[in-house]
């Protein structure tokens, strides 16, 4: 057991636990990470970030959802971003980092920050709706639901359907606003509740909504703030794909691992 000094972010209510792995301190195994990220037993979060170092890139990011699975999360990008940046582990304010599905340039701009997303080349029809992966698997379903209850139900049903296993899928409910703008709740697999944002989210139902004629960059409310997402449609494709938004400390702290 060992002393792990560790930093608590968020991304438009989607909250990280960041620590500093470089020289290989955290321990393996999923069940540290899920009782780490348990809000009752542990320090409490939406996924675990280790910052590491990496041979192509000024640093890698391992992102871990609270039940000891691996993906990429966009809003934890943006807060390892953040996060490298505050503690000063790099020179430059446009670093090049490493996560789950390869490399992503980023950006910072004032207090936002900008990551480039890989291009999405299929938009696959769903019953409910469309189904793509903007690094993490989405289902996107047009439908305003405001009741948290049944964006639960609803999202706990669609996330195991036959059609997206073994691994299952996040699922998104949009609404469509006016001008270039939507809301979005977030149904996440590996939390396996709706949380306050998620940013692969975001990027696929706004990469939906541009196919249903919206417009780059598009708006996007989420319960725990506002984010951008910009594209280039290209026939069925979409490239230049960025996510931005917020990204802030809320707190440091040692926790014994």
């Amino acid at each position: 057991m060992a002393p792990v000094k560790f930093y608590k972010y968020q991304g438009t209510g989607n909250d990280f636990i960041l620590i500093d792995n470089r020289k290989a301190i955290f321990p393996e195994g999923s069940e540290v990470i899920k009782k780490i990220c348990d809000r009752r037993f542990g320090i409490g979060s939406d996924g675990l970030i280790l910052i590491q170092n990496h041979a192509k890139a000024d640093f890698e990011m391992v992102f871990f959802n609270p039940d000891g699975s691996l993906s990429l999360c966009g809003n934890g990008s943006r807060c390892a971003v953040k996060f490298v940046l505050d503690q000063k582990m790099i020179s430059t304010k446009n670093p090049v980092f490493h996560a789950y599905d390869g490399l992503h340039q980023a950006t910072l701009l004032g207090d936002d920050v900008r990551i480039s997303l890989h291009d999405v080349h299929e938009l696959m029809p769903h019953p409910e709706g469309l189904w793509l992966n903007t690094g993490s698997p989405h289902l996107v379903v047009f439908e305003n639901l405001d009741d948290a209850s049944d964006i639960t139900e609803k999202g706990r049903k669609l996330r195991s359907d036959s059609r997206f296993q073994p691994g299952g899928t996040n699922v998104n409910f949009v609404k469509m606003e006016q001008g270039n703008e939507i809301t979005v709740r977030t149904y996440e697999r590996g939390v396996e509740a709706e949380t306050l944002s998620c940013g692969t989210g975001v990027t696929a139902a706004a990469l939906s909504a541009g196919a249903r004629g919206k417009q780059s960059p598009i708006l996007v409310n989420t319960l725990g703030g506002q984010l951008v997402v910009g594209f280039s449609p290209e026939g069925d494709s979409f490239k230049d794909i960025y996510l931005q938004g917020p990204a802030h400390l809320v707190f440091e702290g040692t926790i014994t691992i």
